[in-house]
């Protein structure tokens, strides 16, 4: 299944959006108001919960400075990968799009794309919103 958020500008500069989104405290600030837990475990790994839905730990598992960040999950059971893609506008401006790449099965699919697709474009709208 994959999914795509909607691009979003940001008074930011490419390199500053990049480093953002590479320091794991920093996803707090993107969570959904329906976030009910939110812990960092390490420099590349963060948990989180939303309401209605099991705990998902997701890990900083690729970068290519200053452009791409990509963050999986680290369950078997929800196997998924979230790029956030960083494109530079100006010196000042960077426009930042993310896409959702999972594997599940057809039931497990039709459950949770919608939940998904309102996860990823509310991370986009508080992108937006720094």
């Amino acid at each position: 299944m994959n999914l795509e958020s909607p691009k979003v500008t940001t008074d930011k500069s490419q390199q500053e959006m990049f480093e953002f989104l590479t320091n794991v405290e920093n996803y707090e600030q993107l969570m959904p108001e329906s976030k009910e837990k939110f812990k960092v475990l390490d420099q590349e790994t963060f948990l989180f919960a939303l309401k209605g839905m099991p705990e998902i730990k997701l890990r900083i598992t690729e970068t290519e400075e200053p452009k791409l960040v990509v963050l999986g999950s680290t369950s078997d059971k929800l196997n998924f990968s979230l790029n956030i893609h960083i494109d530079k506008l100006n010196e000042n401006q960077s426009e930042t799009q993310l896409f959702f790449h999972g594997k599940f099965n057809a039931m497990m699919s039709m459950m949770v794309k919608s939940p998904l697709q309102k996860f990823i474009n509310s991370l986009a709208e508080n992108i937006e919103k720094l």
